[in-house]
């Protein structure tokens, strides 16, 4: 086999273990798609809904708000239940319903008018959805509603609210004129420890509240344990606490050869640095800070990796399959 295929084969295998995570259970599939918290809401009285029913113009497309016994009064159906379901379940109840009267109905239910202003919340939350503000809610109190957060989830919350009710009041929110936001991020320990009260905010309407996936670090090659170490609230580890984390060095390992493999910002790509962690160990550099998403790569001893001048990487997060990109080898 030529050398290039020899590292193809070697990363690939590589990537297997550290790329192929499973999917988390109630948590976004693709962290870049917005999840779906429409039929998460649970209906109660005052809620004014819109129904779409295809081929039953009687009710569809028309608002009917829910009386203070959680029922709806719809033409053709008379009283439907909705105080307490969810608006799938609804659109299910209907369905059923509508089936002795249209064949193969298909429901949609829209919340047009909340009973009071909601909340979002999205991303690694054991539980997503939208949440009224009926009376003073902290964030605290939405925290323990939900039952916090997953186990892969990051440790920090953010949170983000609309301007118009003013910028959140805490001193490191960030405000955003362009799209009329005020940001923050809050460690999720230090809420729970009562560390900053100020942190635990009285949230306002249609503030969102998120949580992203905990950001992780990637080592592979010649280790003990190949796999990622999650940063939790860090900003960087270093490659020598990384080594450590994994069991330390096989015995084949290169260090002096090891290199950090860094996603370019706005591309698919990766960069190449060079980090000689024999130099390291012995004290005679510096040890190297690795940032989220870093991938540290320790080649085998008498086996050398030839990025090449650019020694750009591609790595597609949904394969294993790791595609090199050399000027020459």
């Amino acid at each position: 086999m030529t050398r290039l295929t020899l590292i193809l084969l070697e990363l690939a295998w590589a990537s297997n273990s550290l790329l192929a995570q499973p999917a988390a259970a109630t948590g976004p599939a693709n962290e870049n798609a917005a999840p779906s918290i429409r039929p998460t809401y649970v209906l109660g009285a005052s809620d004014q809904v819109t129904i779409r029913a295809f081929d039953v113009e009687e009710i569809s497309d028309k608002p009917f708000r829910i009386d203070n016994d959680g029922d709806l009064n719809l033409p053709l159906l008379n009283k439907v239940h909705a105080g307490g379901l969810t608006v799938e379940q609804l659109e299910d109840e209907l369905v059923k319903r509508l089936s002795a009267l249209v064949k193969n109905p298909q429901v949609t239910v829209l919340v047009t008018q909340y009973r009071s202003e909601p909340v979002f919340v999205t991303g690694y939350f054991k539980t997503t959805g939208i949440f009224p503000l009926q009376g003073r809610k902290t964030l605290l109190d939405v925290l323990t509603a939900v039952g916090g957060v997953q186990p892969n989830a990051s440790r920090r919350i953010r949170v983000t609210r609309k301007l118009d009710v003013g910028p959140i009041p805490l001193p490191n929110a960030v405000v955003d004129r362009e799209k009329n936001v005020s940001t923050v991020e809050i460690s999720i320990d230090s809420l729970r420890q009562n560390l900053n009260p100020v942190e635990d905010i009285l949230l306002q309407p249609l503030d969102t509240i998120s949580v992203d996936r905990a950001e992780m670090v990637y080592v592979n090659g010649e280790v003990n344990r190949v796999g990622s170490i999650e940063l939790q609230e860090r900003d960087s580890i270093s490659a020598m606490q990384l080594i450590t984390q994994v069991g330390g060095l096989a015995k084949d390992a290169a260090p002096d050869k090891a290199r950090v493999l860094r996603q370019i910002l706005n591309t698919s790509r990766r960069a190449e640095i060079p980090v000689n962690l024999q130099k390291i160990l012995e004290g005679r550099e510096s040890d190297f800070q690795l940032l989220p998403n870093d991938i540290l790569y320790v080649p085998r001893n008498g086996h050398s990796v030839a990025w090449g001048k650019v020694g750009l990487i591609a790595i597609p997060m949904a394969s294993s399959l790791i595609y090199i990109f050399a000027s020459r080898l």
